[in-house]
């Protein structure tokens, strides 16, 4: 019998949801592991949330001013664990869902030795205590190369300076690891018994030969390591092989189900709000944020300032990341005790060229410069500058780092008609998007479905399990025109973030 009696949300109210009974099977249990909290929802074979069967536990990573960001793996393990237990280990759902997917935040790292035991703690893509060994590596490689051929360039997220940091920093731990996995593929292994790379999880770690598919035994080498100590890599489509019936037979809805091997929350949370096409530019803005758009070609040349992720051997994801989105406007709540209400109501002010330029690099940059050691910068900032005016600064400035990537990437991508803006930040301060959309602009539409990183994991199961149904499509929020008459001043405002970048952060 179930330890749960209930549905996790007995009174989900969720508008683009469907209840039990009208689901269409078969139905596909997603997991995501963000930087803020583990998720777990059902859905069915339209892609639509099925009402109630959901559950969401907090988390955070432990951080520090030497760079350190990590998290306990096995509380992951346990919260995913719970998060099954909770919404699947139920007799209505047994023998209706037939995929589990997992996807993660990208570039995580955890030991693990012979037992599968964790030899070291998760590292995230934001840890940057390897930035001496990526200042060796750029002396070594040819950079411009190994992102043509990587998808990636180098950079304290991917793990070629983490290797190399580990093994100098931490030799016992090295020595002690038997296998590399990445934060999803330890939560497999722990549960499962087995494990393997999503594709779209070893192309975030800068260690995947975007078009062979493959490790590249050149990076292999400049790492310190060898492919035997990495998972076998995984399509999409092919479900994990060898899972242990004896540890899932605990959950009475998964009896039937494939598991599938961990991918990257980006490509899911691309496909969740609609960007499975070349037409469709996608602005994530949670804790972190990125442009992307989903290829269905390798893309001769990659600009200089984005990566390009293979996911099979016919899709790629093109895009750039920020490191700091959601982080900044935390930081502005904490700092300058303005809450999100607030915030939102400075976004829809008028424009001022009162207000301060802001770098917005409180934890480093990646798109488009690359700059891991990049800190925020404010200028323009006399004594009558109030904190209103600093936060719209910082919001401006977010903006601007999204406008670096969105003129790189719409000169690689030639058929983009419309961006879709989705994540918690355009949830919490909607007229943020009207600043973004003066800023670049161009029209940016709305989408406000929740778990949309979640949906998108089931739809990419989906293409597999139920290619036939046709999918739900969530309607947007609105459309954020650009007005003609901010775009003197955002050019102008532009102009200026250009000045401080290149004085400050260029050549970093």
């Amino acid at each position: 019998m179930s330890k749960h009696r209930h549905t996790p949300h007995r009174d989900d109210s969720t508008d683009f949801a469907v209840d039990l009974a009208q689901a269409q099977d078969p139905l596909v249990m997603t997991l995501d592991i963000g930087s803020t909290a583990t998720r777990g929802s059902l859905h069915d074979a339209a892609g639509t949330l099925v009402r109630g069967y959901r559950h969401k536990i907090p988390h955070a990573f432990t951080t520090g001013a030497d760079g350190t960001s990590v998290i306990d793996p096995d509380q992951v393990a346990g919260e995913i664990a719970e998060i099954l237990d909770r919404v699947c280990d139920r007799e209505e759902l047994a023998g209706r869902v037939r995929g589990v997917g997992l996807d993660s935040f990208a570039s995580s790292l955890v030991g693990v030795d012979a037992n599968g035991d964790a030899v070291t703690e998760c590292f995230t893509y934001g840890d940057s205590r390897c930035a001496p060994q990526l200042a060796e590596l750029r002396e070594e490689l040819d950079e411009r190369d190994v992102q043509q051929k990587m998808g990636a360039r180098l950079h304290t997220s991917y793990l070629a300076p983490r290797f190399r940091w580990l093994r100098e920093t931490r030799p016992e731990q090295f020595a002690a690891a038997e296998r590399w996995l990445s934060i999803g593929e330890y939560v497999w292994l722990r549960l499962l018994g087995t494990t393997a790379a999503g594709t779209a999880t070893a192309a975030w770690t800068g260690l995947l030969n975007r078009r062979s598919g493959n490790w590249d035994r050149r990076m292999l080498k400049a790492a310190g390591i060898t492919e035997d100590v990495l998972s076998p890599v995984l399509d999409p489509h092919e479900p994990l092989r060898d899972v242990d019936p004896s540890r899932v037979q605990r959950w009475r809805g998964l009896s039937e189900a494939n598991w599938f091997a961990p991918v990257a929350d980006g490509l899911c949370a691309n496909l969740g709000v609609g960007g499975a096409g070349e037409d469709t530019i996608v602005v994530s803005a949670a804790t972190s944020g990125a442009m992307r758009v989903l290829l269905h070609h390798q893309p001769q040349e990659i600009p200089a300032g984005l990566w390009c992720y293979r996911i099979d051997d016919s899709r790629c994801l093109l895009g750039g990341a920020l490191n700091d989105v959601g982080r900044a406007v935390s930081w502005l709540i904490d700092t300058l005790s303005l809450d999100d209400a607030v915030l939102n109501d400075i976004a829809a002010l008028p424009v001022s060229t009162d207000t301060p330029g802001v770098l917005p690099f409180l934890t480093g940059e990646r798109s488009t410069g690359w700059a891991g050691s990049a800190r925020a910068v404010f200028s323009d900032v006399s004594a009558a500058t109030d904190a209103p005016a600093m936060a719209r600064g910082m919001l401006e400035g977010i903006a601007g780092s999204y406008r670096r990537v969105s003129d790189e990437l719409e000169a690689a991508a030639h058929s983009v008609e419309r961006i879709v803006a989705a994540g918690r930040v355009t949830q919490e301060l909607p007229s943020w998007l009207q600043i973004l959309g003066d800023y670049l602009g161009k029209p940016v539409i709305h989408q406000t479905i929740k778990r949309s990183t979640c949906r998108g994991n089931a739809l990419l199961m989906l293409e597999s399990l139920a290619p036939d149904v046709e999918r739900s499509h969530p309607k947007p929020a609105g459309t954020y025109e650009p007005r003609e008459q901010t775009q003197d001043y955002y050019r102008g405002v532009h102009e200026r973030f250009e000045h401080l970048y290149d004085a400050l952060v260029a050549g970093r």
